[in-house]
């Protein structure tokens, strides 16, 4: 059964917020270097995930001593693996039932790691959930077969990006650069520096999936 609450996953990329909001639903998970974060910004996570490569020794043996305190708060992976660590947080939230997903330090630092987090969006969203990674800067999503809204209150810049060989019957409306029933393609960025300007925006992807950048303005 879907729960009504957030899965909010902290990732040890670059942090850019002072601080993310938490409801009593909302389950927190820090994915490996993530944990020091939370300190950070002051937050208590659910469940701690990783393979603790990227944590200093002091945060490592903080670590273990909260396993052996609470070994259901903690969980431990193989450095050698398939999934990555934000992978792994993200299946343990879908498992738990939780279908919205807010993603934090999951950006900037190494660009492969920002790269494979976006694909990250895209498994959750051929899981039936949705996921977004935030930080200062703007916000990253996935639209794929449907149509998503933007509040006209949205100023700054909108990039699409196909994630397929071709994504089909794309809509822009009410945006500076519109497109009807287009296709965007893989190797051809079409889709870059869109602007809002003051009303509702509306994106339609009826075939396919585009990875879309928002960076609010002034930034």
């Amino acid at each position: 059964m879907a729960k009504t609450g957030k899965c909010i996953v902290i990732g040890a990329g670059d942090l850019r917020v002072g601080e993310v909001p938490v409801s009593e639903d909302d389950f927190v998970i820090a994915a490996d270097g993530g944990w020091n974060y939370c300190g950070i910004l002051g937050m208590e996570p659910d469940l701690i995930i990783g393979d603790f490569d990227s944590v200093s020794k002091e945060e490592a043996e903080a670590i273990k001593k909260l396993e052996e305190k609470i070994p259901e708060r903690v969980r431990r992976l193989p450095v050698e693996k398939d999934d990555t660590d934000m992978l792994a947080a993200l299946k343990e939230g879908l498992a738990r039932g939780y279908r919205e997903f807010r993603i934090y330090a999951a950006t900037g630092g190494r660009l492969d790691h920002t790269l494979a987090n976006i694909q990250c969006l895209l498994y959750l969203k051929n899981h039936g959930a949705a996921g977004y990674l935030i930080d200062a800067a703007g916000i990253t999503l996935v639209i794929a077969n449907e149509t998503v809204r933007f509040q006209k209150s949205l100023a700054g810049c909108l990039s699409l990006f196909s994630l397929e060989k071709k994504t089909e019957g794309v809509t822009i409306r009410n945006m500076k650069y519109t497109l009807e029933n287009a296709v965007i393609i893989n190797d051809f960025p079409i889709g870059i520096s869109n602007e809002f300007v003051g009303k509702e925006a509306e994106i339609t992807v009826e075939k396919g999936a585009l990875a879309c950048l928002i960076s609010y303005a002034g930034l």
